[in-house]
């Protein structure tokens, strides 16, 4: 990782050399003025666009100056630029990164690779074949090379992962790789109207070649919202504060012209939906304070529920948090009427709301695949609670008390309805308890048995969307569980930027981490192709201010604010800040010197939680005075009063100034919490290339399935008597296709009739829906016996190409929680086994990676604990 450019640097140095970026280099695409260079800014007076090799579609970066502090753990190349009142209005900017590495498979086609990563890029192209440029991180861009003598013919691709992308029908191209447009000798490549795609990767394919040429310079071109980062974080964690930086880079990139959306690889939907926008819009109020941004944005989608109803109430929410972070009451008076219309309507159908979608998770119905699910009913009901107390809260400030009793009498009557049975919390899953804890639902004596139930295992608190994910985090801390919810955090968001991620993703497995390389594509999932760029991951980022930071308004405006630091057992210190509409609250603290900084800018009060790290505090001194000592307060520093709360000690009624604070702790510090191992009810067993179609001399004992073996939607079965169904899905999301590859061949790839293993054969198989949108994946069902135990092979075979690569998740059927660690399935056009040991019914979904399609021949029931298949190829395996 490279140094930080540091303050006092020319412009053109700041450019060429280490950008603001770690690891990252802006391209001096434009030259510095005397005037500017000589006092040590950048951008004070660009060049106009019409002096870089191409014409932009905007001006370079300008109205600001790398001015702000490096950030080691930030990876945004404009971490430090600061422009001068940057507003919703401002037009977008653009900005240049050159690669950090460069790459091809037919390196004598090419010399000097390793100079488009410097200044002087000359690369002499000498043969067909093709590069790979790595930027370093993904950018809103589009991608540019410069060339004097081109010969031949070229295409260029983008990507967010380390293969030239490709997406659904509906884009103007769904496969990114087009030939580029050429301006003079400039060449750029045009995939839709906006230009630009999520780009972390690009590449430039020499197609045909006559004659040797150059290429003088690579780029991506980047385009950026004027934004400061008016908020900081920083922790003795260098995980935590990575991942607050890239939660709030993520979110600052989706600031794209009219809208707050994802930046992806062009899907054909890059634009703000209500729900999404609210961990989103979260993030951006502590990250950047883009107040009147994100007032545009609740202007936008106010009506962009898109018929899923929990959009409307977090649309609501989103709406309180603005007001609470702004004091904003014009805004919240406007919208009045909309948002009791909204919350009208939810009491209307809290009995049976009609839940189409809640996430991607399997048991939140897995996105659109399986609607009205019990537990997303459940979590509606729970969130329209939420919204109706917070919505009370604010109606009051703003002299609606009628609106204030209204709503708090709604949540009262519906709260008294799921206390009247006892058992009301024992049914629900993490998705819906998480949003009763957020609601309040969870009385004190409830809240042990509750965490238990569904919080307490590392696997099953982890939730398949990072939208999801942060309700989930927020329960958990309202629970005062945040040792475990760091632990959820490292696994879900450390593991995106331990698989090489520096945006947040749509959908993540961390067990991915275990079968995929670095930047390796990701499985596709019932998102379709997910995206490695979606703001909602970074609610991450808010989570981190408010309960790690521990800033946060109590008032609207924050006229009144809780500092509340929780440096823990894993996090020995914390420091950071919040905009609010004074200024900014900042706070800092370190455990291990009992010694911490409070800033409470004037126009607000605050209460200030000194955190004890699970030790006694036992003197507190504030500006070098004692106003704590063995319980007992010493008035000092205007603060009004102190109180033991737990085991913190809460300064409270503190008036605006700066507060030095020292702690004097008794007992010495608890051991950082081991996280508890991943608790899969069920084993993967092994890997088979070598059995290919014969399977009668390893698999299908008790009984087997071969899908469309005699015609379309004919398949041969012989089930084991434990096993009631197997049933692939049609008719919708996840639906099964059904096809005969081949019939009467000799090909040993396929699967034998019977297990005696003869010929002729038939290559029967089930397809997914691939490139439709929701037809990513599909889903076999299993109807075991409940208690039995049984071993369980899939067959897969890439019978017209080796471009296939598939990923299978197994879930228990009944409850649709995970059984089994995710596997990968590649390079198997000679055919591949998944062996598994299984004790329940289940689901198996197959997600497609690479290739045409995800595809699956067959299945094979075996008593538990067979072994009979061996030789090459049939152990376990690791990638």
């Amino acid at each position: 990782m490279v140094d930080q450019p540091q303050p006092g640097l020319s412009r053109r140095h700041l450019l060429g050399v280490a950008g603001a970026g770690a690891g990252l280099a802006l391209v001096p695409a434009f030259p510095a003025s005397a005037d500017s260079a000589a006092r040590g800014t950048a951008g004070t007076h660009p060049t106009p666009a019409e002096a870089w090799p191409v014409g932009e579609p905007y001006q370079p970066l300008h109205g600001g100056t790398f001015s702000g502090p490096a950030v080691a753990a930030s990876r945004d190349p404009l971490v430090r630029y600061r422009w001068t009142d940057p507003v919703a209005a401002d037009p977008l900017q653009v900005y240049q990164l050159r690669p950090v590495a460069a790459w091809t498979q037919t390196p004598a086609s090419f010399d000097g690779l390793h100079s488009a990563a410097t200044g002087r890029c000359g690369i002499t192209v000498k043969g067909a074949g093709s590069i790979r440029f790595d930027f370093g991180l993904e950018s809103p861009a589009w991608l540019e090379f410069d060339s004097a003598d081109l010969s031949g013919t070229v295409e260029m691709s983008i990507s967010e992962y380390n293969e030239p992308g490709v997406v659904n029908p509906g884009p103007a191209h769904p496969v990114k790789t087009l030939a580029p447009v050429r301006y003079g000798d400039s060449f750029r490549l045009e995939l839709n109207a906006d230009l630009f795609e999520g780009v972390r990767f690009g590449w430039i394919h020499v197609r045909t070649f006559d004659r040797p040429w150059h290429i003088t310079a690579v780029r991506a071109v980047c385009q950026a919202k004027p934004t400061n980062y008016n908020g900081t974080f920083h922790s003795s964690d260098e995980q935590l504060n990575r991942l607050w930086y890239a939660g709030a880079y993520g979110v600052r990139v989706g600031f794209q012209g009219t809208y707050m959306a994802p930046i992806l690889m062009d899907r054909g939907d890059r634009y703000g939906w209500a729900g999404d926008c609210n961990p989103i819009q979260s993030a951006a109020l502590v990250a950047f304070g883009d107040w009147d941004y994100v007032k545009a944005n609740l202007d936008r989608t106010v009506d962009s529920s898109f018929g899923i109803e929990t959009y409307s109430l977090y649309w609501v929410l989103s709406l309180l948090e603005y007001y609470q972070h702004t004091g904003d009451t014009a805004t919240l008076t406007g919208y009045l009427d909309n948002a009791t219309g909204k919350l009208d309507h939810g009491d209307d159908i809290y009995a049976d709301p009609n839940i189409t979608f809640y996430g991607w998770d399997e048991r939140l119905g897995g996105g659109f695949d399986r609607p009205n699910q019990p537990e997303t009913k459940a979590a509606y009901r729970m969130l329209f609670i939420r919204a109706c107390l917070e919505f009370a809260d604010a109606a009051e400030s703003v002299g609606r008390a009628d609106l204030a009793a209204t709503y708090r009498a709604t949540a009262a009557r519906r709260r008294a309805e799921l206390h009247a049975d006892p058992n009301w919390f024992r049914s629900l899953g993490v998705h819906a308890l998480g949003e009763a804890v957020n609601a309040g639902c969870v009385d004190d004596g409830e809240r042990a048995e509750v965490y238990d139930l569904e919080f307490a295992d590392r696997l099953n608190r982890l939730s398949f969307s990072t939208f999801n994910q942060f309700y989930i985090l927020q329960a958990m801390a309202a629970l005062d569980r945040h040792d475990e919810a760091l632990v959820t955090l490292r696994d879900n968001w450390g593991g995106q930027l331990d698989y090489g991620g520096t945006t947040f993703f749509e959908v993540f497995r961390p067990d991915w981490l275990q079968v995929l390389g670095r930047n390796d594509p990701v499985p596709n999932s019932q998102s379709g192709w997910t995206s490695l760029s979606h703001p909602w991951g970074g609610g991450v980022t808010s989570w981190l201010s408010q309960e790690i930071l521990g800033i946060s308004p109590t008032s609207p405006g924050f006229g009144t604010v809780d500092v509340f630091p929780l440096p823990g057992r894993g996090v020995r210190s914390v420091s950071g800040s919040v905009p609010t509409p004074h200024g900014t609250v900042s706070a800092e603290f370190d455990l291990d010197s009992g010694t911490g900084q409070v800033v409470v800018p004037a126009g607000s009060r605050a209460r200030i939680g000194i955190p004890s790290g699970g030790r006694r505090i036992e003197r507190i001194q504030v500006n070098g005075r004692q106003l704590w000592r063995d319980g007992t307060f010493h008035r000092t520093a205007g603060v009004g009063s102190a109180r033991q709360a737990g085991d913190r000690v809460v300064l409270d009624d503190v008036p605006p100034g700066r507060y030095r604070l020292k702690a004097t702790y008794r007992g010495a510090a608890g051991s950082p919490p081991r996280p508890a191992g991943w608790n899969y009810p069920m084993r993967f067993v092994r890997h088979d290339t070598a059995t290919g179609g014969n399977w009668g001399t390893a698999y299908g004992r008790d009984g087997h399935v071969l899908f469309n073996y005699d015609a379309a939607g004919q398949h041969l079965a012989s089930l084991p008597g434990y096993v009631s169904s197997v049933t692939p899905w049609s008719g919708g999301n996840s639906s099964c296709l059904n096809t005969v590859w081949e019939s009467g061949t000799g090909d040993a790839r396929a699967l034998a009739r019977d297990a005696s293993g003869g010929f002729p054969r038939n290559a029967g198989v089930l397809y997914s829906m691939t490139p439709s949108p929701g037809g990513m994946t599909m889903v076999v069902d299993v109807a075991a016996d409940p208690g039995a135990v049984y071993q369980l092979a899939m067959y897969f075979v890439d019978w017209d190409s080796t471009a296939r690569r598939v990923c299978v998740e197994v879930f228990d059927l009944d409850t649709l929680k995970r059984a089994v660690p995710v596997q990968l399935v590649d390079d198997f056009h000679d055919g591949h086994y998944l062996v598994y040991r299984c004790d329940r019914p289940v689901r198996i979904r197959v997600a497609h990676v690479l290739g045409a399609n995800a595809v699956l021949s067959g299945l094979f029931f075996d008593p538990a604990g067979s072994g009979r298949s061996s030789g090459p190829g049939s152990g376990p395996r690791s990638h």
